[in-house]
């Protein structure tokens, strides 16, 4: 398995996600599964995502916070952070998250697919105390529990787009698409230039949609 960047910085990834989402829910009052969603989103965490050391390492976990807000448009003064017991699972959630982000290659809004905020607190009291590799098992389960779905109807979906949406972001006939994921034909053998529209809608590696 490909990693999404270098393993030294990991430890220190985990640590400022960690931090920022007990900071985001604890000090300045945001629902963890708001701040998740901002994460997928922003340039902030497709930096942090693709292991930018100025993100996963650089920085605390409040700045990443407040650099956040400051993206999406939202104005929060600093404020000292508060550190409570009661609020220990967000600091899991987000450590564990970086970890998996880390170790699975995927990007947060990809992760978002299999696995959500509420989950995340659900697993909470079983495996914080539990190695990561505990957590790596849970979400490899997880994963292949889902419905098959080829790599085309993934990445769509992730994005938000109807089989039609695509077909008109892309110029790539609404029928091919439909073929490409019900296995009728195989995405292998059609063009670059159609994989290329694809995948560049989808903000994907023109690899990532072959079967």
């Amino acid at each position: 398995m490909i990693h999404a960047y270098d393993e030294s910085y990991v430890h220190d990834a985990m640590c400022i996600l960690g931090e920022a989402f007990e900071y985001a829910q604890n000090t300045c009052d945001i629902a963890l599964s708001d701040f998740y969603a901002m994460l997928f989103v922003s340039h902030v965490g497709k930096q942090f995502e693709k292991g930018n050391p100025k993100y996963v390492a650089g920085r605390t976990g409040a700045e990443l916070v407040l650099e956040l807000l400051s993206e999406c448009g939202l104005v929060h003064h600093e404020k000292k952070r508060e550190v409570f017991y009661d609020y220990a699972e967000a600091y899991w959630c987000g450590w564990i998250l970086a970890y998996y982000q880390w170790y699975s290659g995927m990007t947060f809004k990809q992760l978002s697919y299999y696995i959500t905020v509420t989950d995340l607190i659900n697993l909470y009291s079983s495996l914080h105390e539990a190695s990561v590799h505990k957590f790596t098992d849970v979400m490899e389960k997880r994963i292949s529990r889902q419905p098959h779905r080829s790599k085309l109807q993934k990445y769509r979906l992730l994005q938000g787009y109807t089989q039609k949406e695509l077909a008109e972001q892309t110029g790539v006939a609404l029928r091919m698409i439909q073929q490409y994921e019900q296995g009728a034909k195989d995405i292998k053998k059609a063009s670059a230039i159609t994989v290329y529209a694809l995948a560049n809608r989808l903000h994907c590696s023109m690899e990532d949609l072959l079967e």
